[in-house]
């Protein structure tokens, strides 16, 4: 799909997509020659995989999971979890702790497809990049930067990993 050239119809996609401020993201792409269709995109993709602060299933999941795969990859988060409820922590603070160490992974790892802050001096030239690609998965040449800028700004939350009562 060819991305819309006009300012309006850009916005309407965004809208479309879900994004909070369609007509802001339109006009940088527009004003400024930043793809932010395609960083939009990624940080909602990416927002997906983080936990939900009105899902707490997961929780039972995860220690149902550990019971039954005590030894497995992964099965000390159900371990954990099961301790945690066993002294009283509540599933809000419990998904609101997740929640809160998996978007700040988020962010890191958006600065870093931007900074690889490598400090072995052997290979402190080398780096990658997030990158756009055509119809066929092709890479066009065109980066994909600064997305930890926008990471805070995607949280579909609409508050920026503020606290949920936040004053």
């Amino acid at each position: 799909m060819p991305v819309p050239k006009d300012q309006n119809e850009l916005a309407e996609l965004f809208r479309e997509l879900g994004a909070q401020d369609p007509d802001g993201w339109a006009t940088s792409q527009m004003s400024e020659g930043i793809n932010q269709l395609h960083r939009f995109l990624f940080l909602r993709q990416a927002w997906r995989r983080v936990v939900s602060e009105s899902d707490d299933a997961w929780i039972d999941q995860e220690i149902a999971s550990a019971k039954e795969h005590p030894g497995q990859p992964f099965a000390g988060i159900g371990h954990a979890l099961a301790k945690m409820q066993a002294k009283g922590v509540a599933r809000e603070d419990i998904v609101d702790l997740a929640r809160g160490m998996q978007a700040r992974l988020l962010f890191d790892f958006c600065y870093l497809l931007d900074d690889p802050s490598i400090s072995e001096s052997s290979v402190d030239d080398l780096g990658w990049a997030l990158v756009e690609t055509d119809d066929d998965f092709e890479p066009t040449g065109e980066t994909i930067s600064g997305l930890h800028e926008s990471v805070l700004k995607t949280d579909p939350t609409g508050r920026e990993m503020r606290p949920r009562n936040a004053p």
